[in-house]
């Protein structure tokens, strides 16, 4: 029951996460920490700091990490297909050709999206509370919120994390107290076989041949070397991927975007483009494998990572992390949530009216989604 009960959690969430990674941890957040309160607002931020640092689908790590903490790898493995399932169905019948989708209509996208700036802005609101209550960390969600606003790439971000992390060691570590006299404090160390299994299959991986072998290395080595997940995977995969036409490429691009659930699952479109014989295996292959390093990686660090929290310098980093990952969000709210979702400047009056409905009564996340879902088909009949 434990289970089901996760893979229906996080299957709901599949259905209706629209808005990317930023937005997906926001929904984490409401969801699993104040609503169902499965783990505390400090564990969520281990399992934020370990998905920055490591490589892979940075939101979809924290939902794997959620359900091994729930129930254990059969937890991880029901959280993954419940966020996942929703989207990699609508991408395969995107590649099939349904393109046409029966949701896809233009005034809905355009309640969900509003719907996706209001809980990025909650997630902001909400995990700046929580990680970023002194001047430093303020400074620092501020500092790293700009860096990447006026120079948006990965090694803007990575050199961002590698700083953060080395101020947090050095000056942070008496502001870590709070968190990391409630850090969990399992003994145990790295577990060995998720690492070893993720570089045998790495190096394995250059040594693929046949179609679906092939396919799958690719895609496992995408995986591996894409650090912050979403956007990020685009120029990568670009560079990997050769046999796809520049037209099957941005069409399965933009759709990623506008679906919910993770979009990684822009594999699942390439996979099945890339297998035209064998759509169907291909799309499957194509997901497990980006999506398998990632997951190895928690399975082997999750542990060890909550376990080191005691150590004072540790917590320190942990403390910067965090703190640097709400201004990431900020920076993603600022572009391109905002510019994707308030496409005319009145819209701006919804978003707030929105925020202030979640922040003061706290309704659930399906009724708010109904009614910006309405909005947009509302909003699509006015003449402008």
């Amino acid at each position: 029951m434990k289970l089901l009960s996760i893979f229906y959690q996080f299957l709901l969430l599949g259905c209706t996460s629209f808005g990317g990674p930023a937005a997906h941890l926001g929904y984490f957040q409401r969801h699993f920490v104040e609503n169902k309160k499965w783990l505390t607002q400090q564990q969520y931020g281990h399992f934020i700091s370990l998905s920055q640092l490591l490589p892979g689908p940075g939101s979809s790590q924290v939902g794997f990490a959620i359900g091994v903490e729930r129930a254990g790898l059969a937890g991880g493995i029901a959280a993954f297909i419940g966020f996942t399932l929703p989207s990699m169905l609508i991408m395969v019948l995107l590649a099939l050709g349904a393109q046409q989708l029966p949701w896809a209509t233009g005034g809905l996208i355009t309640g969900l999206k509003l719907f996706a700036v209001v809980i990025v802005a909650d997630a902001v609101f909400s995990m700046s509370k929580s990680f970023c209550r002194t001047w430093h960390t303020r400074a620092l969600a501020l500092l790293s919120a700009g860096a990447l606003i006026l120079l948006p790439s990965l090694y803007t971000q990575l050199l961002i994390l590698v700083l953060a992390a080395s101020w947090g060691a050095w000056r942070l570590q008496p502001f870590s107290a709070d968190a990391n006299a409630q850090a969990p404090k399992q003994a145990g160390g790295l577990s060995k076989l998720p690492l070893l299994l993720f570089a045998l299959l790495f190096v394995v991986s250059f040594a693929a041949s046949g179609e679906l072998w092939q396919l799958s290395a690719q895609f496992y080595q995408a995986g591996s070397l894409v650090f912050g997940g979403g956007h990020v995977v685009l120029p990568l995969l670009d560079t990997i991927l050769t046999d796809v036409d520049a037209d099957s490429f941005l069409t399965g691009y933009a759709a990623a975007q506008a679906i919910p659930g993770p979009m990684f699952t822009f594999a699942t479109y390439l996979g099945a483009v890339l297998t035209p014989s064998t759509p169907l295996l291909g799309a499957l292959i194509a997901t497990l494998a980006i999506f398998l390093p990632g997951f190895l990686l928690v399975l082997g660090c999750a542990r060890h990572w909550q376990a080191l929290m005691s150590n004072p310098v540790l917590a320190g980093v942990s403390t910067a992390i965090n703190a640097t990952v709400v201004g990431f969000i900020l920076a993603a709210l600022y572009n391109p949530i905002i510019p994707a979702g308030v496409t005319q400047w009145w819209y701006i009056a919804f978003v707030a009216l929105g925020w202030w409905l979640l922040q003061r009564f706290k309704p659930p996340v399906l009724m708010l989604i109904a009614a910006f879902a309405a909005l947009g088909l509302l909003l699509e009949q006015l003449p402008y």
